[in-house]
Formats: structure tokens, sequence, C-alpha cells
């Protein structure tokens, strides 16, 4: 084979890795799209109305999780991944005040677990995504105080403190991971503030239990 013959060849292995490239980046796209048209709908849950209408809008996310393609794995949707995660879990949350595990995270979504099987949801994914919904929590904390319902930052924030317990038993070695659970501190810090401030105006009291919503 001549040195032309050669590059011909490498190039139209460059052309097919280009073609495969933009079919990833179309995919990744909608996959984007449907999670911005998720999240759009969860960010009402932040409205003073928007609270008698969590298990309606949770079950309408659901319906929007069920209407997403499966698609192989690939480095190059890692982030929208992590979203879905965080949307996923944020979901679990919101309806019954407790964190879901990975498995369940990745059947809301509708992917698999096992890198084996396909288009799956790695630990560190969902691991990122659990750190995004404490952020995310951390505002409704703040919103829920707007809203009257005081007793809602304390459950949030006995939920955070365990979040934090648990991850301070990890040894994390990937470094976005890592500094992503940095994070956590301020997220910890400004819902206390937030309990901290319902207690000295005499708002706060324990919630009678976890469903209390």
């Amino acid at each position: 084979m001549s040195v032309t013959e050669m590059f011909a060849d490498i190039q139209g292995f460059l052309s097919a890795d280009q073609d495969i490239r933009e079919d990833i980046r179309k995919v990744v796209q909608q996959l984007e799209q449907a999670a911005r048209e998720i999240l759009t709908l969860l960010q009402s849950v932040h409205q003073p109305t928007g609270f008698k209408e969590i298990p309606t809008k949770c079950a309408k996310a659901r319906e929007m999780f069920l209407l997403m393609v499966e698609f192989h794995w690939t480095e190059h949707w890692r982030f929208v991944l992590q979203r879905l995660a965080f949307l996923a879990t944020f979901v679990g949350y919101l309806e019954c005040e407790a964190l879901v595990t990975r498995e369940e995270a990745a059947k809301i979504i509708g992917i698999e677990v096992v890198r084996e099987e396909g288009f799956h949801l790695g630990v560190e994914d969902y691991l990122a995504g659990v750190l995004i919904m404490a952020s995310e929590l951390s505002r409704l904390a703040v919103n829920s105080v707007t809203a009257g319902d005081y007793s809602r930052p304390l459950r949030i924030s006995n939920f955070i403190n365990e979040l934090d317990s648990g991850f301070r038993l990890l040894n994390l070695k990937n470094d976005p991971l890592r500094k992503r659970y940095d994070g956590l501190k301020y997220d910890v810090k400004k819902i206390e503030e937030v309990v901290y401030d319902l207690s000295i105006r005499g708002l706060s009291k324990e919630p009678d239990n976890a469903g209390d919503k």
C-alpha cells in the first residue's frame, strides 16, 4: 500500500469519526433539551403556589423521563447525564423526602446501572447528581420560608446533614466530584442559617414525621 493510499484510509477513518461525533452531538442536544424541559417543570415548586402541586409536578416529570430514548454510553454526554441524575433524585426527594438509590434513579431516567448493559448511570455520575440536588434543596429551603412552610427547612436540614455524613465516608478520587463535594458545606451552612433565622423568630418546630409536607 502506498503512502497516498494509507493516508486515504486514514482520512476515511477521520471522516467516519467526524460523522459519529456529529451523531453524538445531535443526541446530546436531544437529551439536553429533555433535561431543560424537566428542569423548567420542577422549578415551579419554588413558587409559593408550587408546593401544593409537588405531587402533580413529580408525576409529570416521570412521564417526561419516559419519553427519552435509550442511547449507548459515551463520555460526550456525562454533563447532561449528571443533570438527569440530579433531576431524578430531586423528583425522588420531592415525592418522599428521601434519597433514591442509584438503581431507582436509573429506573426513573430509563437507563441501566451496569456498563455492559448499555447506557448506564455510573456511581460517580449518580453522586454528582446527588450533590447538585443538595444545592437545589438549599434553595428550596429559602423559598419554603417565603411560602410560609416553616417545617420544610428543618426536614431539609436533617436530610442534608445525613447526606453530608454519608459523603464523609467516601474516599473520593475523582477531582471534579471532590470539588463539587466541597460545595456541599456551603449548602449545609446556607440551610443552617435558614433554620437559625426561623428559630430566633420563634417559627421553627420539629416536624412530626418526614412525610409532613
